[in-house]
């Protein structure tokens, strides 16, 4: 979820991010572990996700699946604690990335239903000076430009500095910042990049509109109201993971070992990846998003409006829409949601227009070639 100033930083963590979003499905998932070994060995989902486990993709993988009756399965696989060898906790609790995204793109589209905002209108209107600079101008970037990765704007974070410094407090203006130190990318509108400075920005223009903290708004306007009760952006200075969850792992170099970071301060991701969540919870929020029961028809059709992701590791045929992102099956038709991942955790999946749902997290960020094993195995559970 991140932004590195290298190319090369840039490109890898970007890589991690739209495998996510690439794999807007993506996951590992496992059988209950009350289930017998023939059972186990039997499902092909609890396959993929062992086999990930077992080949050092990740220490750790969990997961729930919905299918379109209704009918729910959670599973885990591996390791949820190195230095315990304890296993991974069933619907425990995991950092979500960039799914904060499609949080953060309701909250500002039910204020555009309440006639509070207007997505084509310039974010100079709302925020008044915040965005200028090399070719950076807010009067002509607008409210859908951010939501929709269109702005121009560039990342604003070094991932090495938030692997050697992950317990360091960011305000958001900080961010903000940084990024404006850099030339914009290209011109509002020119075509689609993702920039996760868009939805700090965006976050910003909730707090100015509401006059309330976006943890607030968060909870009020769709954690109460879908009854998402594992999930919360937290709160500045709270580095940890509120109940039950496994410990989150990142590898400093390639082969080397696991170091664990679960514990962090997530406000450099803050209204682009900040959140926690489970992986039922994910389920419900997409679930009812998708369902009508958070957004008005007209809001629900500008959210579902895309434009094609043409970026490195993308799934031929991903689309992005307005804080979400729309991806292919292989047994066809698609699925909604948008994935993420940053130091610890990378999630995986969606929900179909029949109402089947998936969400698998590992607990590591994989390589490009680990998250597409991740993300078949969310192609898997959607199509079985």
């Amino acid at each position: 979820m991140p932004v590195p100033t290298s190319a090369s930083t840039r490109t890898a963590f970007r890589a991690a991010t739209l495998t996510a979003l690439a794999a807007l499905a993506a996951g590992l998932l496992t059988a209950p572990a009350a289930a017998v070994p023939s059972a186990r060995a039997s499902d092909p989902v609890q396959r993929q996700l062992d086999a990930l486990t077992r080949d050092g993709v990740a220490p750790g993988a969990l997961a729930h699946v919905v299918r379109a009756g209704g009918e729910a399965r959670r599973y885990t696989s591996g390791v949820g604690d190195l230095a315990t060898g304890s296993a991974v906790p069933r619907g425990g609790s995991v950092r979500i990335g960039s799914n904060t995204k499609a949080f953060t793109a309701t909250v500002v589209l039910q204020l555009v239903g309440e006639g509070e905002v207007a997505l084509d209108e310039p974010v100079d209107t709302y925020l008044p000076g915040l965005l200028r600079g090399d070719g950076i101008d807010g009067r002509g970037i607008t409210v859908r430009h951010l939501l929709q990765h269109t702005s121009g704007l560039p990342e604003y974070l070094d991932r090495r500095a938030v692997l050697t410094d992950p317990h360091r407090y960011y305000e958001p203006r900080e961010l903000i910042d940084r990024a404006l130190d850099r030339p914009a990318d290209f011109a509002p509108g020119a075509r689609w990049a993702y920039s996760n400075t868009n939805y700090i920005v965006a976050g910003l223009l909730v707090q100015k509109v509401t006059g309330r903290p976006l943890g607030e708004e968060i909870k009020r306007r769709i954690t109460d109201r879908v009854g998402l009760r594992h999930t919360y952006l937290p709160a500045p200075g709270d580095m940890t993971v509120r109940g039950s969850h496994p410990h989150g792992y990142h590898r400093l170099t390639a082969g080397g070992p696991w170091r664990d970071y679960t514990e962090l301060d997530p406000s450099w991701g803050w209204a682009a990846g900040g959140m926690v969540s489970t992986d039922a919870d994910l389920n419900r929020f997409y679930r009812a998003l998708f369902s009508g029961r958070l957004l008005a028809p007209a809001q629900l059709t500008e959210m579902r409006r895309t434009v094609p992701v043409d970026a490195e590791g993308a799934l031929p045929g991903t689309r992005y829409g307005l804080g979400v992102q729309s991806t292919p099956l292989s047994c066809g038709g698609r699925y909604w949601g948008h994935g993420g991942s940053l130091p610890g955790f990378s999630t995986y999946g969606g929900v179909t227009a029949d109402g089947r749902a998936v969400n698998v997290t590992v607990t590591a960020v994989p390589d490009g070639r680990g998250g597409a094993r991740a993300a078949a195995a969310v192609d898997t559970a959607m199509c079985r």
